[in-house]
């Protein structure tokens, strides 16, 4: 063998032979996809954007979502829903960050409406005889407002007046808006009169009043009207959207009859049930939502 030769050998016996297999690939490592790094990166993004601030609350501060159900309108569940739906601004500008922190002296406009931050407060009281709603000073009888000493320390005020003489429920709120509502003469809501008159109603009388009287001018509708089960027939139940007193007086007046007593045993749906007299309570969330749908 040349040297040629040799050399054509070993140079061929370098080469790889084509049918051998071919070593397996390495596992390439379990990263993450790119396009989900970047969404994850995201996400927590918003996440930041969406967190409370980081500084410290203040004292005369509070949460955005806080200052809206203090007014009232809705709860904080619910007003999370609005402020990230962008309908509420503080000081016109639009905020929907969670966990926001407003001043009692911002502007807040929630849904088109400016709030006020005083947490409104709904009472109901089962008021005795000898107090009155009356406000004036040197009044000769005790307030109502008496009653409800250390309840709360917000300024509320009585839905509709009462003499001394009424007793039953009477609803004191701080929200004016209720009380204008209820003060209007067209507000749908019934209220249920127990009346005790100086004497039996006649039967013709009662036909009378059931069909709507008029009195002083102004056409009084009643809803209902029926003798008290069991009870003589100067003792009366008279339902009528009415908050006035005094109009449920002067339906009697207006047939010859003295009124003894008056008691309002019902109110807007609201009843006298498990609260004595001269006791009172605060309303269920439920009940104040069914006081603002009416």
């Amino acid at each position: 063998m040349n040297n040629k030769e040799g050399n054509n050998r070993r140079s061929g016996s370098s080469r790889p032979n084509s049918n051998k297999p071919k070593p397996p690939m390495a596992k390439r490592s379990q990263k993450p996809k790119k396009n989900t790094a970047e969404k994850a990166k995201t996400e927590e993004v918003v996440k930041k954007i969406n967190q409370a601030p980081k500084r410290q609350k203040a004292s005369d501060e509070l949460r955005l979502n806080k200052y809206i159900a203090n007014s009232g309108v809705c709860s904080r569940r619910d007003a999370d829903i609005y402020i990230q739906s962008g309908n509420v601004k503080v000081n016109g500008v639009p905020v929907t960050e969670m966990g926001y922190l407003v001043k009692l002296t911002d502007v807040v406009n929630f849904d088109g409406t400016i709030l006020t931050p005083e947490k409104k407060v709904y009472i109901l009281l089962n008021k005795p005889k000898n107090f009155t709603t009356a406000v004036e000073e040197h009044a000769e009888h005790r307030n109502v407002l008496e009653l409800l000493r250390g309840a709360t320390t917000s300024k509320i005020a009585p839905v509709g007046r009462m003499d001394k003489n009424t007793t039953g429920l009477l609803l004191l709120t701080n929200d004016t808006d209720m009380i204008r509502k209820f003060g209007l003469p067209n507000q749908k809501s019934s209220k249920i009169y127990q009346v005790s008159l100086d004497k039996n109603l006649k039967f013709e009388d009662l036909e009378k009043i059931q069909k709507g009287i008029t009195v002083d001018g102004h056409r009084v509708t009643v809803e209902e009207i029926s003798y008290i089960e069991k009870e003589p027939k100067n003792e009366v139940g008279l339902k009528l959207k009415s908050s006035n007193v005094k109009v449920v007086r002067s339906i009697f007046e207006h047939f010859d009859y003295d009124v003894l007593r008056i008691d309002r045993v019902a109110f807007a749906g609201l009843t006298k049930k498990n609260l004595p007299r001269g006791n009172f309570r605060f309303l269920t969330e439920q009940e104040i939502i069914n006081l603002k749908n009416i």
